[in-house]
């Protein structure tokens, strides 16, 4: 299913792949202009090193400076407490004071310590997926419980939420819908955010949540703790959901890899690297402000602009990787730019990275017979969403 030309050149895909109006945009100019989600313009780099180069340098390339969402419809007031907390929007040093009291939260240790759970976790969304009988949803059975149930184990969210926070995250990173429903989705995950602050300020339990009251109370604000709490939900279960899911699609499409993972588990850890690369579900960040002019691909930028970075033209750029419109699962792919890169790259990319690692071998090996129960043309890809992936997923064994 191939997206129609009314999407911004950031988000235009063709089934899996980038659209190839980007990658001319890549390879010709390198830097080309587009409009925002919120109809401002800005400067897409579509180029790996320039990718790396602009997130690695957030004194010239602000995310403090850079207006948050649905900010014109919100009071001083409403927009500080929407803001505050916020990783993706804050600059060091204030970044740096906020991510320093997370990061022990999500080191390859602490995470290997959730190893026997999710394991747990993923056997038991097979379980029902073979229950649901064939054919059945891949992503409403498998690709969205597993990653939404470890967060909300993590966080201390009551899991019997989850279909109400998945509804608001799908809408507030739908562009296509209008920013006054983008906004009251805002305002929705922020008082429900508030009620389970409130709850862990009161009672802290075992759980992140419950940590970061004991041990950083002091420290954090309560408007902090929610903002914490609403990035980490959101970015916790939609990357990883839509990566399991849209991977899912890879394999079937690439069986002789598929069966390489399968079977030979020294293949696992590359492949997801792979997959990641190649896929990039994740399509671009919010925008960065110049602070200074700049010159990148060799086209100036004023002072005061919004610049993009595409992940998916970069994570295929020739000049990055060879033949990089492959899919090969061995080769790793070391360097990409899927979680990101520099004081933003992602701070749950290891458990990222654990639950595909346990996911993918799991499933295969359940069901060695997994097949799509539909045409290739009748898969529903999320069009118009900052995070790619695919609504369902019909699929047989």
């Amino acid at each position: 299913m191939t997206q129609t030309n009314e999407l911004p050149l950031q988000l235009r895909r063709t089934g899996l792949d980038p659209a190839e109006e980007l990658a001319r945009a890549r390879d010709g100019e390198g830097v080309v202009r587009v409009e925002t989600p919120f109809g401002l313009p800005a400067y897409l780099v579509c180029r790996h090193e320039d990718v790396r180069r602009v997130l690695a340098d957030p004194a010239r390339f602000s995310s403090a400076l850079t207006p948050f969402p649905g900010s014109g419809q919100m009071s001083p007031d409403e927009l500080a407490k929407m803001q505050a907390g916020q990783l993706i929007g804050l600059d060091p040093p204030e970044h740096t004071r906020l991510r320093r009291m997370l990061t022990p939260e999500f080191t390859v240790r602490r995470m290997r310590r959730l190893e026997p759970r999710i394991t747990e976790i993923v056997r038991a969304a097979l379980d029902d997926l073979e229950r649901a009988g064939k054919p059945a949803d891949l992503v409403a059975h498998f690709a969205l419980p597993v990653p939404s149930l470890v967060i909300c184990e993590l966080l201390g969210v009551p899991h019997a939420d989850r279909a109400a926070f998945q509804d608001r995250s799908v809408r507030m990173l739908d562009t296509s819908l209008p920013m006054e429903q983008r906004v009251t989705a805002q305002r929705e995950d922020h008082a429900y955010m508030a009620g389970l602050v409130a709850r862990a300020q009161a009672d802290p339990g075992e759980d992140m949540l419950g940590m970061l009251v004991r041990e950083h109370g002091d420290d954090l604000s309560t408007d902090e703790l929610i903002g914490i709490a609403k990035l980490l939900l959101l970015a916790g279960h939609e990357t990883t959901s839509n990566m399991l899911g849209l991977g899912t699609l890879a394999l079937l499409r690439h069986p002789d890899q598929l069966a390489m993972i399968r079977d030979d588990p020294a293949q696992v850890e590359p492949a997801v690297e792979e997959l990641l690369r190649w896929l990039s579900v994740v399509q671009l960040l919010p925008p960065r402000t110049t602070t200074t002019e700049v010159e990148i691909a060799g086209q100036v930028i004023p002072a005061g602009s919004f610049v993009l970075c595409s992940f998916p033209a970069a994570n295929r750029d020739p000049a990055f990787v060879d033949d990089p419109e492959t899919l090969d699962i061995s080769r790793g792919a070391a360097g990409h730019v899927a979680f990101g890169h520099g004081v933003h790259h992602c701070l749950g990319a290891p458990l990222a990275r654990m639950e595909m690692r346990i996911a993918f071998p799991l499933l295969l090996q359940r069901f060695p017979g997994l097949a799509l129960a539909d045409p290739d043309e009748q898969v529903d890809f999320r069009v118009f969403s900052v995070v790619y992936g695919v609504n369902s997923l019909r699929v047989t064994w």
